[in-house]
């Protein structure tokens, strides 16, 4: 039986890449991080959370002098209804219901300034962790690192204290 040059050709190539391939994934490193952990246990996201935490009181604080004034003025406005005339009255309830929407936009912005502040004050702290994960992960000779909270086995090295000594926590 005679068999085709080609097709004795195709056989070896086809060997060779199917032992290839298994030596390569013989070869892969796999590792895994609680970067959660990680990023939560960083003296910087410490200090970002109680910058944040500060912020917040000051607004919650100025908020709550605006609602003091405004109760204030209502209080006044509601003893003097009385004595004023319908002008002055309608005049008057504009003006509470005004300085109400404007806390309400006070509040708003507040909120969005804190959102802001933490992405801005999140994003060099991610940046130094991925960092250090990266350094970690390739002095060890790691080619791929896992999340832990998407894993459903975790049977491979954690890289979690590793990179928290490479961060001196």
């Amino acid at each position: 039986m005679i068999i085709n040059m080609n097709v004795i050709k195709s056989i070896l190539l086809t060997l060779v890449l199917f032992v290839g391939a298994s030596a390569v994934q013989a070869q892969t490193k796999v590792a895994h991080i609680n970067t959660e952990e990680l990023i939560a246990a960083m003296p910087e996201t410490k200090a970002l959370q109680a910058k944040l935490e500060k912020l917040g009181k000051t607004y919650d604080d100025e908020v709550k002098a605006k609602e003091n004034q405004l109760k204030a003025k209502f209080e006044k406005y509601n003893a003097e209804f009385e004595s004023q005339t319908e002008a002055t009255n309608t005049e008057r309830t504009k003006e509470v219901q005004t300085d109400a929407q404007k806390i309400e936009q006070f509040k708003a912005e507040a909120v969005k300034d804190l959102q802001k502040q933490e992405q801005e004050g999140l994003k060099p702290i991610l940046e130094k962790a991925q960092k250090a994960i990266d350094d970690v992960a390739a002095a060890q000779g790691f080619d791929y690192v896992l999340n832990v909270n998407m894993l459903v086995v975790a049977k491979g090295k954690d890289l979690l204290p590793d990179v928290k000594a490479k961060l001196g926590i």
